[in-house]
């Protein structure tokens, strides 16, 4: 993908207000118009905003409002932290604001298409929209924005594998025993685990090396601890710290008991459902693990109920959100120009990515294979020197 930035879309003339009321005016009609062809083409958008109504009017409004302030509160925080990322990175290179934007878009756009395809868009508008930015840059930024919740994670994976009574007992009880007597066959098991680290090691170092050499500009905010520390972490665990907000607003909004357990099942159960989704927005993925994680503490029922109200509720706020950020920010008609060149080179990108590995794969398929037949020759040949010695 060129690393040619879009038009800035500051430099785009903006319509009188006579103009603007007119365009918004077409775009409702233009939405309605939409709404009824896709209900006539039988798809219940309809039925999908009287399910939002019901199960926004299940709870208290003041659920809803205090739900929606820390959802806003997470994204502005975690923004803030993606702007002391590029900031120290590309200095001069932009303001929060854009940055704020550009994140709030990924955000809403999760909710609607696959494998996370947001997060690539808002990479791709930090590419246009930050001065000097590269995507290998912006990419290494991306790495260190998710240091914190790597170690976040794996802390609640740690914490919920030992509150689970019995988990050691379940997974290493009588196997354990038959293993633990044969230590023969333990040490073999090891030793081949270290050797294939140590073989994937040798084979994606090199790739390792020279994408951290294009990336460490961006990530550049790492050899400043102080500035870390200030401007990337404790935002971001403001905004984690929102998250967990919002997790025990709606839990309580819906009656299921606020504990240390059930919001860390809540998180453990989302991180899961993250991983592991293929649909848009993980819907339906959540709801399921949701509700295996409360079974203990409510019914499925109530449990999918929260879990489905949550989704809806957050992703009709963080919708409204970007939008209303795209136009104050960029301007309507810069602001879409700008999503959509970016969802659109982000899904280039994500082919080429792809592509990428499978060339990789095929190479490095075809030089074992040629290792294997010259290794082959080699043996023939002093096979061969031996017999003519012989004779």
């Amino acid at each position: 993908m060129s690393e040619a930035v879009a038009p800035s879309p500051s430099a785009v003339v903006e319509p009188s207000p006579k103009r603007r009321i007119l365009r918004v005016a077409g775009w409702v009609g233009g939405t309605i118009v939409v709404v009824v062809a896709l209900q006539l083409a039988g798809i219940d958008v309809v039925g999908w905003f009287e399910q939002l109504w019901d199960t926004v009017t299940e709870i208290s409004i003041g659920y809803v409002i205090l739900g929606c302030v820390f959802q806003g509160l997470q994204t502005t925080l975690t923004a803030l932290g993606w702007y002391g990322i590029l900031r120290y990175a590309y200095p001069g290179g932009v303001t929060y604001m854009p940055v704020l934007a550009a994140y709030a878009t990924g955000v809403a756009l999760n909710n609607f298409v696959p494998a996370n395809m947001g997060t690539f868009v808002t990479l791709l508008m930090y590419v246009a929209i930050v001065k000097g930015a590269t995507f290998p840059g912006v990419l290494g930024g991306y790495i260190v924005q998710k240091i914190f919740y790597l170690v976040i994670g794996t802390l609640i994976y740690l914490y919920l594998f030992w509150a689970v009574s019995g988990s050691f007992d379940y997974q290493f009880g009588n196997e354990w025993d038959s293993v633990s007597g044969h230590p023969v066959l333990v040490l073999g098991i090891l030793a081949g685990a270290a050797f294939l680290l140590v073989l994937l090691l040798r084979i994606f170092w090199r790739w390792v090396k020279g994408f951290w050499e294009k990336a460490k500009e961006g990530g550049a905010i790492l050899g400043d601890l102080r500035a870390y520390v200030k401007w990337v972490l404790l935002p971001q665990m403001g905004g984690y710290a929102s998250k967990v907000m919002v997790i025990i607003v709606f839990l309580a909004a819906y009656g299921i008991p606020v504990t240390f357990g059930s919001v860390m099942s809540v998180l453990g159960s989302n991180q899961l459902a993250n991983i592991l989704s293929f649909t848009p927005g993980g819907i339906g993925v959540n709801q399921a693990f949701n509700s295996f994680a409360l079974e203990s503490y409510t019914d499925t029922t109530t449990a999918t109920a929260y879990s489905l109200g949550q989704q809806l509720i957050t992703t009709a706020f963080n919708v409204g959100f970007a939008i209303i950020l795209i136009c104050v920010v960029f301007g309507w008609q810069g602001g879409s120009k700008l999503v959509k060149d970016s969802y659109e080179d982000a899904k280039v990108k994500k082919e080429e990515m792809s592509e990428d590995r499978r060339e990789k794969k095929h190479a490095k398929r075809e030089a074992r294979r040629a290792e294997g037949r010259q290794g082959l020759m080699r043996v023939f040949r002093r096979d061969d020197h031996a017999d003519r010695d012989d004779g």
